[in-house]
């Protein structure tokens, strides 16, 4: 599951976590004021040193309000596998015709 390090009354915060919702992405927050181990993991691991840090389950990161990040997370999700796709066959695009 994605993760959003945030904090209170932080507007790129509260924006990121809207995108990720608006593009149904499923996510968890863990508040960098109230979490001293979280507040370690984004700056000594990761390096950053502002909200929102958001991480991926793939390992991606970023930190800030990163709408082109989140949609391109939102395609990564949403789009079929190329392996279930080839399994699912040929598809047909157009109106249903009775035979």
């Amino acid at each position: 599951m994605t993760t959003v390090y945030t904090k209170p009354e932080c507007m790129q915060c509260d924006r990121t976590q809207a995108q990720l919702t608006k593009h149904r992405i499923p996510f968890g927050t863990r508040d960098v004021t109230t979490d001293p181990q979280a507040l370690r993991y984004i700056t000594d691991q990761l390096g950053y040193r502002q909200a929102p840090v958001v991480v991926t389950d793939d390992g991606q990161h970023w930190s800030g309000y990163r709408p082109d990040k989140i949609k391109q997370l939102a395609a990564s999700r949403h789009a079929p596998d190329a392996a279930e796709s080839a399994a699912a066959g040929p598809t047909t695009t157009g109106a249903h015709v009775d035979g």
